[in-house]
């Protein structure tokens, strides 16, 4: 019998789903050759994690997201398109400079590139382990309760020390960018974002295309808190009139950082 992880079956739970929409305990147990024990553990992550709602006997794929690339994306390593946003943003930054930087896939890439002497403050535990890396960076992480499904830390003691600091600039992922804000699939995170955000002297989000006029719960930031979106391809005209009106640049990251068409005013 092969073995497959936990990680590995709660993809193929939610790429079952997508097909028949629900499924019972019985139908997991017999699919993927586990007990009815381990089958509510899954169940239990899927629902916890927001990736499935809960039936009576089983679990049902919610319209919220496309929970199926979303767990793809969190097993991947640093794929090309994000590392292009995160080097994007080494212009950005100030030498001795201190940040905020979020939990984020593409943040975590943007880590990865840093080299010079900053401060760094941060609540993800992804991001707090890639700037381990590097002597010239200290790093603050920001303590409380563990996030187990998006990997960052939370607590009002952590909120109130923000509010303390005066960072040069915030470097924020998010979940979704709708018409009227920045959305995050949890509500702790949603406040502890916009907390570094008013707190930034300049907001950066960071965001692949697909981001775009992706739905999720909990709003962070609006148009008028973020300075600078950046992002790995053409974003839809509506945004551009949006992010104009709001006086929000947009930089596409695959454009040469040399060449002054590579940031720009929407509608430009």
């Amino acid at each position: 019998m092969i073995i497959i992880f936990q990680e590995e079956r709660l993809v193929l739970i939610l790429e079952h789903l997508k097909v028949t929409r629900t499924m019972s305990v019985g139908e997991i147990c017999n699919l993927y050759h586990v007990s009815r024990d381990t089958a509510r553990r899954d169940i239990v992550k899927l629902v916890e994690q927001g990736a499935a709602t809960r039936t009576h006997g089983g679990i049902a794929l919610p319209d919220l997201q496309n929970t199926i690339l979303a767990y793809r994306d969190r097993m991947q390593n640093y794929s090309g398109e994000k590392m292009r946003i995160g080097a994007r943003t080494l212009p950005l930054l100030n030498p001795r400079g201190e940040y905020f930087l979020n939990a984020s896939t593409t943040v975590s890439c943007m880590a990865k590139q840093l080299s010079d002497e900053m401060t760094v403050y941060t609540h993800s535990l992804d991001t707090a382990e890639v700037l381990a890396e590097h002597a010239t960076i200290e790093v603050f992480l920001l303590g409380g309760i563990l996030n187990t499904a998006n990997r960052y830390f939370f607590d009002m003691k952590s909120v109130n020390q923000l509010e303390a600091i005066r960072f040069d600039g915030a470097f924020l992922g998010v979940a979704g960018i709708a018409a009227d804000g920045f959305y995050y699939d949890d509500r702790d995170d949603a406040y502890m974002n916009g907390t570094a955000a008013s707190r930034s002297g300049q907001t950066v989000v960071l965001a692949d295309h697909l981001k775009f006029s992706k739905k999720s719960r909990y709003k962070g930031l609006d148009w008028s808190d973020v300075d600078i979106v950046i992002t790995d391809a053409e974003v839809p005209a509506a945004f551009l009139a949006l992010a104009r009106s709001k006086d929000t640049e947009i930089i596409v990251a695959e454009k040469p950082l040399h060449s002054d068409s590579s940031a720009y005013k929407e509608g430009e």
